[in-house]
């Protein structure tokens, strides 16, 4: 599963860093890189050792993007690149869609720019923590690419007039407006990204991963509903939540005074 434009280390805590790790191409969202992301992300999700995931980058850049140089090479297709185009798009959304359906937490831990579908890649992370000298963009209006799918996750962590002054204007913003509207929850110094990162990991670790990949769930799935239907189906959920062992567990050891057992199921 390891590979070198994709860095893996998994800790005795459960906590699983990703690493972006070509630099020289800004860590883009080659076809290599987006390969690298779905299969990892299928199996994070799938093995119980893992409790949190960490998503990284090695180099001045978080993630510039699509390869651009890759999308043009795809134009020497007699469709003019219609069919390459489609599949990368297809293999792009794939991963942000993953990210969000993991029932792990997925924290983005940015250094440097995070631009277009680099963007998008924070924003498609439950949790984001920046360096303050970390800079996010959606830049395409510039190249006469309007940034649509990065669009998809920006609307929805970030207000209207927010999301389509970035999409619009096309500027970078800095960590620190970043944080302010709602893109990052917190810009720290560079020194301290890491620590700050893996402290909201270990705490989210140590909670019952049942308990998490059921919220996880609901939250998402919830938004997309009617207020009446939300609390329709967010009724159902907490009486399912209320019949597992680890909600048992964890009221009797409230009521107790006591540490609970997590059994994750």
């Amino acid at each position: 599963m390891q590979t070198d434009i994709l860095l893996r280390d998994l800790d005795a805590d459960g906590i699983l860093r990703l690493t972006l790790n070509d630099p020289k191409r800004r860590n883009a969202l080659s076809e290599a890189m987006l390969g690298a992301l779905a299969d990892t992300m299928a199996w994070a999700s799938a093995d119980p050792a893992v409790r949190v995931i960490v998503l990284a980058a090695n180099g001045p850049a978080f993630c510039a993007g699509h390869d651009l140089k890759e999308l043009t090479a795809g134009r020497a297709a007699e469709d003019r690149g219609r069919a390459y185009f489609a599949r990368v798009m297809a293999m792009c959304s794939g991963v942000m869609q993953a990210i969000v359906h993991c029932p792990r937490p997925v924290i983005a831990e940015v250094t440097g720019i995070a631009t277009a579908a680099g963007a998008q890649l924070v924003a498609s992370c439950d949790l984001a923590y920046a360096a303050d000298s970390a800079r996010f963009s959606t830049p395409g209006v510039h190249i006469g690419l309007f940034c649509s799918t990065p669009m998809v996750a920006l609307s929805r962590n970030l207000s209207s007039k927010h999301a389509m002054q970035m999409l619009l204007g096309g500027d970078m913003v800095p960590a620190s407006r970043a944080a302010e509207i709602g893109l990052v929850n917190e810009a720290v110094a560079p020194d301290v990204l890491t620590d700050t990162t893996m402290a909201m990991a270990r705490k989210i670790a140590a909670k019952s991963s049942l308990t998490l990949a059921t919220g996880k769930r609901a939250f998402y799935a919830q938004r997309e509903m009617t207020l009446a239907e939300a609390y329709e189906y967010a009724s159902d959920v907490m009486v399912e939540n209320m019949l597992a062992r680890d909600a048992e567990e964890g009221i009797g050891a409230f009521i107790e005074k006591r540490s609970p057992l997590w059994q994750d199921a």
